[in-house]
């Protein structure tokens, strides 16, 4: 499968908000969509029928991680990550790139790729542009992401404008390599967008990418510890600059706060490890907000986490239950917290899909944050 099928269904007017559908090799996705990470071939606590129990039908896995660890081989033997982790639905494996240059305690980077010393053993390995498209490949991935190099806020322009061109040269070579390939199983490549907070390097990453006409456009760079002004100005700038007729995704966002401004911006697909690693340390979400079940407040509180949740985690425990659990350090603790954020998420993006169709997402995001803001600690 070459071509991807992308069609907008529906364009809130009164921003830039759309549903859509992407057709892809595991079945069709509804947009906007939340991927939950499986970072080792597997979204923790959560077994694969409780995530389609959820809706979810893509999942993000990660090419660094499993490169290390079970490795290409493994995969490759095993028929292919679907058939590895035995998830029969879409799969997006990012590039490693991001973890490259956060985890790795050596790197060297160089025009033809990236040099690391792998967090786990020490050993050193490369990646470069085409060896990236060839381990996705191998793992059978509906959308594969290329290498990027990733900055943080407040380097200089020099350096923000060199890695913008060496992640546009990646692109290149990927691209390359991903047309030369005569798999029985081909991914889509979607490009990644980068530039720091540079407006006019933005620009230029967006026309260099989009001349090359892929599948799909990533905004990288964004959500890395910038102030949410920032994030929501630079969010929105980058956004626009993207085809229009191709989906959008937005790398690294998983709060409500954060995936609202993502959809006004017409943005498609997001991604993010927070609401499972938030609930695995005991933060679940609620229309009122954010609370923490280990604090002393809820130990003889007999109410789910939020009482208008209807998911198996809120239908049959309480907040005093879920904090011994936690307190006890039962594994169970992290599993039905899981559970929870995962399907508040799910439920909070089927609700923005139906207030865009309704031409009423600028008032259905206002009326959920004056609520979510209240807070509940």
């Amino acid at each position: 499968m070459r071509d991807l099928t992308f069609s907008v269904l529906r364009r809130d007017p009164g921003c830039r908000a759309r549903t859509g559908a992407i057709a892809l090799n595991h079945g069709t996705v509804s947009t906007p969509c939340f991927m939950p990470v499986g970072t080792h071939a597997t979204v923790k606590a959560m077994r694969n029928r409780d995530l389609e129990d959820l809706g979810v039908n893509m999942i993000l896995g990660n090419t660094y991680h499993l490169y290390l660890r079970p490795g290409q081989e493994v995969i490759s033997r095993a028929g292919g990550l679907h058939r590895f982790m035995g998830w029969r639905h879409n799969i997006l494996t990012d590039s490693g790139g991001y973890q490259v240059f956060s985890l790795s305690s050596f790197r060297k980077v160089e025009e033809d790729g990236v040099s690391f010393r792998s967090h786990i053993d020490g050993s050193t390995h490369t990646l470069t542009p085409e060896g990236v498209i060839d381990i996705q490949t191998a793992f059978g991935s509906d959308v594969m992401m290329p290498l990027d190099e990733c900055t943080s806020p407040g380097i200089p322009r020099a350096d923000a404008e060199q890695a913008m061109r060496r992640t546009t040269d990646w692109l290149r070579k990927s691209r390359q390599r991903w047309r030369e390939l005569d798999a029985p199983f081909s991914g889509q490549l979607f490009g990644i967008m980068q530039g720091n907070f540079h407006q006019d390097l933005r620009r230029t990453s967006a026309e260099q990418i989009a001349a090359l006409d892929l599948p799909g456009y990533a905004i990288g760079g964004l959500s890395v510890g910038e102030d949410f002004p920032v994030f929501r100005d630079f969010l929105h700038f980058s956004a626009d600059l993207l085809p229009e007729a191709k989906p959008k995704y937005l790398m690294g966002i998983g709060t409500p706060e954060y995936i609202l401004e993502a959809v006004e911006a017409g943005i498609d697909l997001f991604d993010c490890v927070f609401p499972t690693r938030t609930a695995r340390n005991a933060q679940v979400f609620t229309f009122s907000g954010p609370l923490s079940l280990r604090n002393e407040k809820y130990r003889m509180d007999f109410q789910p986490i939020d009482e208008e949740c209807r998911c198996e985690t809120c239908r049959n425990h309480t907040r005093a239950y879920l904090r011994h659990l936690f307190k006890a350090k039962e594994i169970e603790a992290a599993v039905l917290a899981t559970f929870h954020n995962l399907a508040f998420i799910q439920g909070l993006v089927r609700s923005i899909r139906e207030a865009v169709s309704q031409g009423e997402f600028p008032r259905f995001k206002q009326k959920f944050l004056a609520r979510y803001a209240g807070g509940n600690e």
